[in-house]
């Protein structure tokens, strides 16, 4: 760029006021770039972890869809099929969308979030976050009697109580099945959907038949 000789002077006091400028300019970008790195490794988690409890959400309506419910899982031939969580709900709003203004059968789907055990009263499905204090051996004795899927994700689930168990394998979300768990709650799990899981049996198994239909 060429400069008169006359405007030189000008030149020089005008850049004198825009390098401040320019300066505030280039450390508010750096801050800015800085902010958007130290938050997207949480936004990244964040994402993921939404990603997964969707699926999760969307796994728990098709477990509902392949369990053979006992008449005694309801009161009311047109009473709700409910999904309860029990503990803090680690869903947001992942349930809702998954499963609101969904039918299995003529049962249309219903949601329930319960801190304390008496609530889980009319729920046939249970998600037991990992927040809840009491281990699935105590929940499956607690609900003796009832038709009622205990599902979770916490380690070791299936094998001590529960019937469904999420695990993260490879950054996807699988599940086992206990099957031994399932038929002493009243329940039959489909073929093809214990075709989908890993199989584990109770330690000391006693029981005579198994969940396959």
């Amino acid at each position: 760029m060429r400069v008169r000789p006359n405007s030189i002077a000008r030149y020089r006091s005008s850049t004198q006021c825009v390098r401040p400028r320019l300066t505030n300019l280039v450390l508010a970008c750096v801050i800015f770039v800085w902010c958007m790195i130290s938050d997207s490794q949480s936004l990244y988690a964040q994402m993921k972890l939404a990603t997964e409890y969707q699926v999760k959400a969307a796994f728990l309506y098709n477990f509902a869809k392949f369990i053979d419910w006992p008449s005694s899982a309801f009161t009311d031939p047109k009473q709700p099929l409910d999904i309860c969580v029990y503990g803090r709900d680690p869903f947001g709003t992942a349930l809702e969308d998954a499963l609101l203004g969904k039918t299995i059968g003529e049962r249309r789907v219903s949601l329930g979030r319960a801190m304390q055990f008496q609530d889980l009263v009319g729920c046939q499905v249970v998600f037991v976050s990992n927040s809840a204090h009491e281990s699935a051996a105590d929940l499956a004795n607690r609900l003796k009697g009832r038709a009622v899927l205990l599902v979770g994700e916490s380690d070791g689930f299936a094998a001590s109580g529960g019937a469904i168990q999420f695990t993260i394998e490879d950054n996807r979300v699988h599940f086992v099945i206990n099957p031994d768990a399932a038929d002493r709650a009243g329940l039959k799990i489909s073929s093809k959907l214990l075709a989908l899981a890993k199989i584990v049996r109770d330690p000391n198994r006693s029981v005579a038949g198994s969940a396959l239909r």
